[in-house]
This record gives structure tokens, sequence and C-alpha cells, in this order.
């Protein structure tokens, strides 16, 4: 299940998160294959977030690789619980110090944002193949929003294009991330 979970992540970012700019910075970062996968098998909170900063600690170890993307194939299929996983690891973050150095986006198969109804489109930006944490180095992110203009605009860009292209558009365009490569 490890390579699979590897495999349509990647999928995922590339026909999804790249080809339709959800993040205009990702492009590069596949490029230069500077991505990090990694599959946890944890199911358990406290074990998954041990895993987290072990990524962290790997990141501070490997200048080269510019992000982490953590999938659980086997744990968190539950958004509730997988919100309480990503509420503590950005405390462990912050009490580990790496706050300032890396910060967390989370994505889920069934995504809602706060607020929000679930069959928003919308949510889609956030929708993956598997509950994933992704580590960001803040530098990097720091400098790569000054190089951008209207940053700010980024999630307005991506609600915008979610919902003109409609729920039944992404969520094919998810399960096709999921089929296996021929």
């Amino acid at each position: 299940m490890t390579d699979k979970a590897i495999s349509q992540t990647r999928e995922w970012v590339s026909n999804v998160i790249v080809k339709y700019n959800f993040c205009p910075f990702a492009r590069r970062e596949v490029e230069t294959n500077s991505i990090h996968y990694i599959v946890s098998p944890a199911s358990r909170v406290d074990d998954a977030v041990m895993d987290m900063l072990e990524q962290c600690v790997q990141l501070e170890q490997t200048p080269e690789r510019e992000t982490t993307l953590i999938m659980f194939d086997h744990g968190f299929s539950d958004f509730a619980d997988f919100l309480d996983l990503v509420d503590l690891a950005n405390a462990l973050l912050v009490a580990q110090g790496f706050e300032g150095k890396y910060q967390i986006a989370n994505f889920h198969p069934d995504y809602v944002f706060a607020d929000s109804d679930e069959q928003d489109a919308a949510n889609y930006t956030n929708r993956s193949p598997f509950p994933t944490l992704h580590l960001i180095r803040e530098a990097s992110m720091s400098d790569a929003l000054q190089s951008y203009n209207e940053p700010e605009s980024i999630p307005e860009h991506n609600i915008k294009l979610a919902r003109r292209k409609g729920i039944d558009f992404w969520q094919q365009l998810l399960e096709n991330c999921k089929k296996p490569s021929s």
C-alpha cells in the first residue's frame, strides 16, 4: 500500500495541485524533485505526530529536500479525527522548537472548510487521496510569497476555479488519481 499511496499522491500533486495551479509554488518543486513523499503506518494520533516530528528532523538534516508530504493510509479516515491530529501536530511543532521553521498544511479525502457546506466544490482545493500533512519550510514559503504578485488572491482564485468546474469534475479527477497507472 505504501507505493500505491505515494503514486496516487504524486498523481494528485501533478494533476490537481500543479495542473490547476492550486499552489503556484508546487510546479518548481515537482520539476526539481524536491518533494519527499512518505507514508506513515500510524493510526493513532500520538504515533502520527511522532512520525511528523521525525520528518521535521529529516528536513533539518536534508536541506535539498524542500517539503514533505506525510500520507496516512491506515488511519485518520474520519475527518474530525484528522483535525485532532492537525491540532496536536501544530502544537507539537511549537513545543519542539520548529515554529518559524516549518508550517503544516493539511489535506484529506473528506476535507470541509469550517462554516462550509460539505457539497461546496471549494472543499476540493484541500481534498487529497489520503489524509496528508504537508510540512513546508517557512523561509522558502516567505521567499516564494514575496516573488508572487498578490499572494493573498491565491485562495480566492482557487475557490472560484473549484466552484466554476463543479463538484462532479473534482470528484472524477480525484478518483482518476486513485486509479492504477498503466
